[in-house]
């Protein structure tokens, strides 16, 4: 039988490790629906693809081919056979993906491609409208949130832990940028389903959101 569970939020709020630390407690498959998105950014930028003109873009939509392998237990995203698990942090990619989110054809392409992948299937899945649009239907419902410094710090540590220089009050001016920006998008906005359970990791750790959402799926199936 199949199960799902979609967590919903904005960005570097903890949803792809926290979905992915809960999957593997609960035996559930995840998808990281925001990794699909980054890889369509990700080609938007090697072949110059201006994401207003939309003739290019349903040429783009038609010319990729995005599937999620797992090597040795860790996803790797597939774009038209090649891994590009290694690009889709970049920053000129994430801003990237914030754009082509918006658009249909890239939205009606991949939602298809995720429902696909839940059928029959037992999974977690992340992204902005999953409990919203992509399954409206889901049997949990998560969306978790955090503050916008938060979320900056959460990025600033990561990307000094790669060696990579940034200053923390740009990264948290372009987190604010992203949420209007997904908040207000045109088609599928962030938001928050009316019976999704709002979580503020502000002041949590990883290991007691996952705790959280455990005993939430334990009360679900109890």
């Amino acid at each position: 039988m199949g199960f799902t569970m979609a967590i919903d939020g904005p960005a570097g709020a903890g949803k792809s490790t926290i979905a992915k630390l809960v999957g593997e407690k609960l035996g559930l498959i995840y998808i990281d629906t925001g990794a699909m998105y980054r890889a369509v950014a990700c080609y938007f930028v090697e072949n110059n693809i201006n994401p207003d003109d939309g003739e290019e873009v349903k040429k783009a939509c038609d010319s990729i081919v995005i599937t999620i392998d797992y090597y040795d237990g860790v996803q790797q995203v597939i774009l038209n056979d090649r891994n590009v698990t290694p690009f889709l942090r970049g920053e000129e990619t994430g801003k990237m993906a914030s754009r082509v989110a918006k658009l249909g054809a890239v939205r009606s392409k991949l939602v298809s491609l995720q429902r696909d992948m839940a059928d029959n299937g037992r999974i977690i899945m992340d992204g902005r409208d999953i409990g919203t649009c992509v399954f409206p239907g889901a049997d949990i419902k998560i969306y978790l949130t955090a503050s916008s410094a938060v979320r900056a710090k959460r990025r600033y540590d990561e990307l000094v832990s790669k060696g990579v220089a940034c200053n923390i009050d740009e990264i948290e001016k372009d987190i604010i940028n992203r949420d209007y920006e997904d908040m207000h998008r045109e088609i599928s906005p962030l938001k928050k389903a009316d019976d999704a359970i709002c979580i503020d990791t502000s002041g949590m750790g990883i290991s007691e959101v996952v705790d959280k959402l455990i005993e939430i799926y334990e009360e679900k199936n109890s």
